[in-house]
């Protein structure tokens, strides 16, 4: 799980780094904070491995929208920087797709101004559906829902 934990803080680190305010990505989204999310919640977790490292990891379930019936969702899917374009996230996207095959759709959220992210998910054919909430990551962050329908 360290390792898992090490690539979610990292990933954060090199991913937000435009986005959101260093100080809370140095004080508030720290490496034991995610080592402790990563101990506490260590089920439907997909990782991927380089020369016996982690590099990367996705994380699914049930989704937590309410609106969305029989939907999985895809809680997490964070990569090195290094490994970007060697479809690693590919990868840990379509393992974490197959466990949720069952589900008519699945969801998940990007944060505003993600455009790597945002680009991904669309050639999988993930979609915007117009809903959006409000986050508080050191300052008030706007997310959007994207919809994969099977």
């Amino acid at each position: 799980m360290r390792g898992k934990a090490y690539v979610h803080w990292k990933a954060w680190q090199e991913a937000y780094a435009d986005l959101l305010p260093q100080e809370f990505l140095q004080k508030t989204y720290t490496l034991e904070r995610c080592q402790d999310w990563a101990f506490r919640y260590p089920e439907r977790i997909f990782v991927a491995l380089e020369n016996d490292q982690v590099v990367g990891f996705s994380c699914y379930g049930q989704s937590m929208s309410e609106d969305l019936e029989n939907a999985g969702e895809l809680y997490a899917l964070y990569v090195l920087a290094d490994v970007y374009g060697q479809k690693v996230g590919y990868r840990l996207l379509q393992a974490a797709l197959e466990k949720m095959q069952d589900y008519d759709r699945v969801c998940l959220w990007v944060l505003e101004g993600n455009a790597r992210a945002i680009s991904f998910y669309e050639k999988v054919g993930f979609r915007f559906d117009g809903v959006s909430k409000q986050v508080h990551l050191g300052q008030e962050r706007t997310e959007y829902r994207m919809i994969l329908e099977k």
